[in-house]
């Protein structure tokens, strides 16, 4: 028995070992999920720029794991990459002794992301902050900050709201474990998380790794207080194709616009190089008729 315990933390002393070399630098939609052996500091508050533009989800800052330990990713206005989609942020959860991350991802709904209250819609359980109709997006204004003047479908409903708020006072960014939220999936939460998925967009990726980078961004170096909380500006629109969306017969569709006018500009230009040879034809039949015509008087 001895030494069978002695192997298991001998194993677990390795893997967490290994935790710095097992980071990435964003969230990414795979199986392979970091751990760290100890707790991400608590959520910072910040106050949510409003949303410039119709279009955008508000995806919300979280503690991610990087060569330096936890460092603070910035919340964004993300353009949604089709038409119905949701974002469900990444987490971190405790097991086998670890904080496990699970990172986020789109999808149709929004699933389970430990019951974290972010805010902004992100209350705890699903999200509250807006709804898709007829391909519109419309912003519930009880959770969102919306520029009004430019945004024109906003509502207000803070009884859903209510409904999936889960109380962190004490700004836990974590589920299970010592100190770490109790709230475990309901059962529409297990069926969303089934879905099928869309990894985030490259500039969700490069927004990550932008925050890996920054050195005033881990928690080492301010304290738990991140001075950048939130991007000042939208993330930029992911141009490329997605595997589930309503995007590809758009995306496709430039392609084929850009065909038809590159084959429009050489007929244009092949009508000048018609027109010179039309007009010398005419010049050079006509002269055999003038001279013709005084052969015949002689006759």
């Amino acid at each position: 028995m001895r030494i069978l315990r002695s192997a298991r933390l001998f194993l677990l002393a390795l893997l967490v070992a290994a935790v710095p070399l097992a980071v990435c630098p964003a969230p990414a939609h795979a199986a392979v999920f970091i751990s760290v052996g100890f707790a991400p500091p608590v959520l910072p508050v910040y106050v949510q720029p409003p949303c410039p533009e119709a279009g955008l989800m508000w995806t919300p800052g979280y503690w991610a794991y990087g060569p330096d330990g936890y460092y603070w990713v910035p919340g964004a206005w993300v353009p949604s990459p089709y038409v119905g989609a949701l974002w469900t942020p990444g987490y971190w959860g405790w097991g086998a002794g670890l904080y496990l991350w699970h990172p986020g991802y789109w999808g149709p709904h929004v699933g389970y992301y430990g019951g974290v209250n972010y805010g902004f819609g992100y209350m705890g359980i699903g999200f509250v902050g807006g709804v898709w109709h007829g391909g519109v997006f419309a912003y519930n204004t009880a959770v969102m900050r919306v520029n009004t003047t430019v945004i024109r479908n906003v509502y207000v409903d803070r009884t859903i709201v209510e409904r999936n708020t889960i109380v962190n006072d004490r700004h836990v960014a974590y589920n299970g474990g010592p100190g770490g939220i109790n709230h475990q999936p309901t059962s529409q939460e297990r069926s969303y998380m089934n879905e099928r998925h869309t990894a985030p967009t490259s500039f969700q990726t490069q927004h990550a790794q932008a925050a890996m980078h920054d050195h005033n961004a881990y928690a080492k170096v301010n304290g738990g207080h991140p001075h950048e909380l939130a991007a000042a500006r939208p993330l930029q629109a992911e141009r490329q194709t997605r595997p589930m969306n309503q995007s590809r017969p758009v995306n496709q569709a430039r392609p084929a616009a850009q065909r038809t006018t590159n084959q429009a500009r050489p007929t244009e230009q092949s009508r000048p190089q018609a027109r010179p040879a039309s007009r010398p034809q005419p010049q050079r039949q006509a002269r055999p008729e003038e001279h013709s015509k005084p052969e015949s008087h002689p006759r």
